[in-house]
């Protein structure tokens, strides 16, 4: 007799859940969706703690996954914003 095992794959979320499960992701998430656009310098105020780099980093890795948008100005100087995505607005409802 033949068993075949009926499990449903969920590897296109492994890199969702290996992003949001750290420490920083969802906070950012939050931050953004109670303010919508802001800059870095605002998400830094807005999360006590977080170091600049540990930010870059996560906001690169939510920007990969689709969480969030990543918009840049021509301008001098540079203007950099950050908003969520429908799938980062539907994550934090």
């Amino acid at each position: 007799m033949h068993q075949t095992n009926h499990k449903a794959c969920l590897c296109p979320l492994k890199g969702v859940i290996d992003v949001i499960s750290k420490k920083w992701s969802l906070l950012i998430i939050n931050t953004l969706g109670n303010y919508g656009k802001l800059r870095f310098s605002q998400i830094m105020e807005h999360l006590q703690g977080i170091s600049p780099k540990t930010l870059s980093d996560t906001l690169k890795d939510l920007q990969k996954e689709g969480l969030i948008e990543r918009e840049s100005f021509a301008e001098i100087p540079p203007r950099v914003e950050y908003t969520l995505t429908t799938d980062g607005a539907d994550l934090r409802k």
